[in-house]
């Protein structure tokens, strides 16, 4: 939670943690080592490496965030009406699902980057359809077993409506195995949208973003390691946070 609360400072008030300028370099300080001036040293353009990681930070998470919405509403919605419903609209809901299971997420999330074009925001959009199929199913599994209790049955026999019954019984029950997998795939999803951010489909230069500082350091592996290295170890430490807060919540709430 600790790494997680920096990373999100970093994102909203930047300006705490670094004096330098993102986007301005200084061209006699480049390829600095890190060092207390320049605590990640700096890149092939004299600009202070730290400073575009912390600044980064509001492109990369804000974007996560988007893609956890975009997966979380949609496919939440998805797999409460499947297991709700059932009968031929779980059939049909659920096979749906199953194709888009089938295709690798990073393959679906290219290839709705390329319907949808370029940028963070159709980034982040893609990268959470593609997860949709995954929430579906979690949600519809709890509702299976939510709608047969006692005072669900009794809700409907008193005549409350479907809608409402879903609304006030069947939901607040059911989120909580969501939210858990929803802390998990926030780390899944920093990994993706740094993926593709990596090849090119994110923000334009010079606006920094995790992936593409990581990117913008491998034809200097060799004089300058800190380029690739400190951001990535940026990222592998934000998924391990958000994985172990996953963990935890699923150890908490008896989630299975």
């Amino acid at each position: 939670m600790l790494v997680l609360a920096l990373v999100t400072l970093w994102a909203l008030v930047p300006s705490w943690f670094t004096v330098w300028d993102p986007i301005v370099g200084v061209p006699q300080d480049r390829l600095l080592p890190p060092s207390t001036e320049h605590i990640f040293g700096t890149d092939n353009l004299g600009r202070d490496l730290y400073a575009r990681v912390v600044y980064g930070a509001a492109t990369s998470l804000a974007a996560t965030t988007v893609a956890v919405v975009v997966g979380l509403a949609v496919g939440s919605l998805f797999g409460l009406l499947a297991g709700f419903l059932r009968g031929f609209v779980d059939d049909a809901i659920m096979r749906f699902m199953d194709v888009l299971l089938a295709i690798p997420s990073l393959l679906l999330s290219l290839a709705l980057i390329t319907a949808l074009g370029f940028g963070t925001l159709n980034v982040a959009v893609a990268v959470g359809l593609a997860s949709v199929a995954s929430f579906s199913r979690v949600m519809r599994a709890e509702v299976l077993q939510i709608a047969t209790a006692v005072y669900v049955e009794a809700a409907r026999v008193s005549g409350v409506r479907w809608y409402t019954v879903l609304r006030r019984h069947v939901l607040p029950n059911a989120s909580g195995p969501v939210v858990a997998l929803a802390a998990l795939e926030f780390g899944v999803m920093v990994l993706a949208i740094s993926s593709l951010s990596f090849l090119g489909f994110g923000a334009p230069p010079p606006t920094p973003e995790w992936g593409s500082l990581v990117a913008g350091g491998r034809d200097y592996l060799a004089v300058a390691w800190w380029l690739t290295t400190l951001p990535g170890l940026v990222i592998v430490a934000v998924v391990l946070s958000a994985n172990r807060i996953s963990r935890a919540l699923e150890r908490n709430g008896g989630i299975r």
